[in-house]
């Protein structure tokens, strides 16, 4: 099964970059298994469209506010991430919920099998950042659905 790891964020902004430091992470841990794809998707917002046209299981990693405690990982559906308010109507700020409500419209390609996200609420340490990478290649591997 093939699968992405689209770590998203600002590495400007502390509150914004633990999904970038989850790709530091990942890069270090090299090689990643057979059929897994790392992209640096940054604040690439509606620019990630054709990393989802590919198939496969995604998976997002990015930081999060308000689901838990500081220095704790979110697991989402696409469903629960559907459902996430936004002010925002396109770019980087409007966040997955947009990107995930225009994919069917304007995909060119396959649409993926399942679509998660990994989120790090607020600060995180070393030990953190390394739980969500490995959670990262996990659900990029087996996604969710395999896991029970």
């Amino acid at each position: 099964m093939k699968g992405s790891i689209i770590c998203i964020g600002n590495r400007f902004l502390e509150e914004d970059a633990a999904g970038l430091q989850v790709l530091d992470r990942l890069q270090a841990m090299r090689p990643l298994p057979a059929g897994i794809e790392l992209v640096e998707g940054g604040l690439a917002g509606l620019n990630l469209l054709p990393f989802l046209e590919q198939g496969g299981r995604v998976v997002f990693v990015d930081a999060v506010e308000g689901f838990t405690q500081t220095g704790e990982i979110i697991l989402l559906t696409q469903e629960e991430i559907s459902q996430i308010p936004s002010q925002y109507f396109f770019g980087h700020d409007a966040g997955l919920p947009y990107l995930l409500a225009v994919l069917p419209k304007v995909c060119d390609g396959q649409l993926p099998e399942e679509i998660v996200l990994v989120g790090l609420e607020g600060r995180c340490n070393k030990e953190t950042i390394e739980k969500a990478a490995k959670m990262s290649v996990t659900m990029a591997m087996h996604g969710l659905r395999d896991l029970g």
